[in-house]
């Protein structure tokens, strides 16, 4: 089985291999025969919730049971279902039959589809791996992502970044296509990271210069300063000033950089409300692994870092 085909729901769809796998009625046995992972695009569910899906030149229906993993035993509501309609689906053709009207319409699982990335991908992972995810939905407590054949993982807000947000929005959108590391796999649930792949305090402060004016976003305002973000993984301390807001763009003048201490010192010279284009991530580990990742310098007496794979 090629296992380059658990990738996050709807990355299959467009691709050559995709439409070779369903181009004649040839190619589709032989897909089913080979057990391999099809993409098409749901278009209704029925009042059963049966999932009808168009591929290629077919038709096919996922019955609600095969609709994904724990659809049956009811740890998984029908809105994992009923979601879909509209959007991209991974599944396995299972065989063909017809629908009342005499049409060919094949038999299909995507519950079959989401074992096989399981049983393939997913339990082959490792604390440490960096996988490809794509944003599915945000809530305040974190951002849940898809990381293979529309199986669901949670990145906690706290692991998103080390500059600090109030809501995963401020840092991704939905749909948006990210890395992410594994933290820990226990009793089949995959935790994961991602502040890991945005670089070290070091990396973030060589964009940086004393005496220059940038622009950042406030993220916090106390009662001894401002913090504003310069970065995901990087923020500095401004002095208090009057009508600084939560989520407003900062110019601010770069006082000091203070790496045994971690600490950047700004000053505020203007805030604003104002309508940022998303930048694409910037991400400083090309790997496919990472044992041990230490965000703080060498000559900080503090150490923050994370060890993959240790209690």
């Amino acid at each position: 089985m090629n296992t380059g085909c658990f990738l996050p729901e709807g990355w299959l769809l467009g691709t050559a291999e995709n439409a070779v796998r369903i181009r004649t009625m040839g190619a589709v046995k032989e897909t089913i025969a080979a057990g391999d992972i099809v993409e098409g695009r749901a278009t209704v569910c029925d009042s059963g919730h049966n999932l009808y899906v168009e591929f290629g030149p077919w038709r096919g229906f996922i019955p609600r049971e095969e609709g994904a993993i724990g659809i049956s035993d009811g740890t998984v509501k029908d809105i994992a279902i009923l979601s879909r309609v509209g959007k991209p689906v991974c599944f396995k053709i299972l065989g063909l039959t017809t629908d009342p009207d005499g049409r060919l319409l094949f038999s299909l699982s995507r519950k079959a589809a989401q074992l096989a990335c399981r049983e393939h991908y997913i339990d082959q992972l490792k604390p440490g791996d960096v996988i490809p995810a794509e944003v599915t939905h945000l809530e305040p407590f974190g951002c849940f992502v898809d990381i293979g054949c529309g199986i669901s993982s949670l990145i906690p807000i706290d692991s998103i970044s080390v500059s600090r947000i109030s809501h995963p929005s401020d840092r991704f959108q939905v749909g948006q296509n990210i890395r992410a590391v594994i933290k820990a796999l226990e009793g089949g649930r995959v935790f994961l990271t991602h502040k890991e792949l945005l670089g070290t305090w070091e990396e973030n402060a060589r964009l940086f210069h004393r005496d220059e004016t940038v622009t950042g976003i406030v993220r916090s305002v106390e009662h001894y300063g401002i913090f504003v973000e310069l970065t995901p993984n990087l923020a500095g301390l401004a002095e208090p000033k009057e009508g600084v807001q939560v989520g407003q763009t900062a110019s601010v003048y770069i006082k000091s950089l203070i790496p045994e201490k971690m600490k950047i010192k700004l000053t505020v010279v203007d805030s604003f409300f104002s309508e940022l284009s998303a930048q694409p991530m910037q991400y400083y580990e090309d790997s496919g692994h990472i044992d041990r990742w230490r965000y703080s310098p060498a000559c900080c007496p503090r150490l923050v870092e994370t060890v993959f794979g240790q209690e």
